[in-house]
């Protein structure tokens, strides 16, 4: 049986660890309730946004300076901007990034012949991908822990000018989809070239006739670059609170969890204590009838 001290201090060990795993169970409650509200501020925007651009797609691939967005090109080099998180203890959030990192790189563009490089935002998806044989980009992984719409929009036409210049032929997109606080769904999307018909709008299917000021082509010009750092801001605000969503309730499973050894312990070290006072008493027994003989 084990010593009555160990087994004092395990539970001690464990209610400590408890009340650990219970404040980070409050904080990620409350963290994800910003993050749930500016990701549900954020999608109404950027659905009417790629409805317009659906109803203006027709004008966009006819025009010679929009047809750099839109037009398909052998896939020879590809950038894939991977959003995880930079703190774990939030269940398999940042392991299914991971996963979906590698079948792309695997499954895809190593059976294709493509070169692929990596831009991580966000540090835990970084660590498997160190010591592969793919070049990484960590200039930009900081720009999760203060997300503003200005960095991320700065970010998002650097990466359209490299596809402009012709450094890659396609960029696509990594990250966790936020559905509610205990679920999350890996996204993999193509940013560039734009695929219109992917955009996903309750409104696509309006196509109105409108007459515009400007032209189409001059607005589109200005709305396709906004829809593409549009989509980037969305997902790294759905990565935001997904891993707040995770974490709430990993911890939350990890709070239980140790309610349950606490209570295994706690048996435990009742039935040692009980050992050693019957032991004791059985001493005290053997004692006395030896004297008696």
């Amino acid at each position: 049986m084990a010593n009555l001290k160990e087994v004092r201090n395990r539970i001690a060990s464990t209610q400590s660890t408890q009340q650990i795993t219970k404040a980070m169970k409050l904080v990620s409650a409350t963290k994800l309730r910003r993050a749930q509200q500016a990701i549900t501020k954020m999608r109404p925007y950027a659905s009417k946004l790629n409805a317009i651009l659906v109803n203006l797609g027709d004008a966009a691939k006819g025009d010679s300076q929009l047809r750099k967005y839109f037009e398909y090109k052998e896939a020879k080099k590809a950038l894939v901007v991977v959003i995880s998180s930079d703190r774990g203890l939030c269940g398999a959030f940042n392991s299914n990034v991971i996963k979906a990192t590698r079948r792309i790189l695997i499954d895809k563009y190593k059976e294709e012949g493509t070169e692929a490089h990596l831009l991580f935002l966000g540090k835990k998806a970084y660590d498997p991908f160190k010591k592969m044989d793919v070049e990484s980009n960590t200039k930009y992984m900081s720009h999760l822990q203060d997300i503003n719409s200005t960095t991320i929009f700065d970010l998002g036409q650097k990466i359209i000018d490299v596809y402009s210049d012709g450094d890659y032929d396609e960029v696509r997109l990594i990250y966790n989809h936020f559905i509610n606080a205990a679920t999350q769904e890996i996204r993999v999307e193509k940013m560039l070239p734009v695929e219109i018909e992917n955009f996903e709008s309750s409104d696509s299917k309006l196509q109105n006739d409108y007459i515009f000021e400007p032209d189409k082509s001059e607005i589109l010009f200005h709305l396709v670059p906004r829809a593409i750092k549009t989509q980037l801001y969305k997902a790294c605000l759905d990565s935001l609170a997904s891993e707040h969503g995770a974490r709430m309730v990993s911890m939350d499973k990890a709070t239980e969890n140790a309610g349950e050894i606490i209570e295994k312990l706690k048996l435990k070290y009742n039935q040692a204590r009980q050992a050693a006072i019957t032991g004791e008493i059985l001493e005290i027994v053997g004692g006395a009838a030896a004297l008696d003989a």
